[in-house]
């Protein structure tokens, strides 16, 4: 009887740990596939929405692709247009804000797209800002994709580790 408990406990664990990870990898490969800079943001991606479920994965999936979109379209004109400093970065957060609410976008949207103007203004590169924001987005678009082709195909049946 206590290995049945057993079972029943750590099963739904397993499955979800093995999901997870194999969601995670193959997000990887795509991105190191198309040989984008900063393929981790895939795999990121794919492990924040692979904690969800189907219904879930969904939603925030749309909220994350709009957000980066929308952030990663601001990003790369303010930095390609305006010298970067401080002020910039603000006027491009809150220019993000008033898409997202135009847009009906949403907050989380907003968040997800403020991450996404962060990456593309603060980190130093040497490639123009419209190439980072491209491939900011392709990063993250490749890790939705990933993760809702796996909720879709093998959909978690049960809750995970702490859920």
């Amino acid at each position: 009887m206590a290995n049945g408990i057993v079972a029943r406990t750590w099963r739904p664990v397993l499955v979800h740990s093995v999901r997870t990870a194999v969601a995670a990898v193959a997000s990887l490969l795509v991105a190191r596939l198309f040989l984008l800079p900063e393929f981790y943001w895939a795999p990121i991606t794919t492990l924040v929405i692979t904690q969800s479920s189907l219904g879930a994965a969904f939603s925030i999936s749309l909220q994350r692709f709009v957000g980066t979109l929308l952030g990663a379209v601001v990003g790369g004109i303010v930095a390609s247009f305006l010298p970067m400093n401080v002020l910039e970065f603000g006027i491009a957060v809150f220019i993000l804000g008033m898409l997202c609410a135009v847009t009906r976008a949403g907050r989380s949207a907003y968040r997800f797209g403020g991450i996404a103007v962060a990456i593309v203004m603060l980190i130093p590169r040497q490639q123009p800002a419209w190439l980072i924001a491209f491939h900011r987005f392709a990063e993250v678009s490749i890790g939705i994709g990933v993760a809702l082709i796996f909720a879709s195909v093998w959909p978690e049946r049960e809750a995970g580790p702490a859920s």
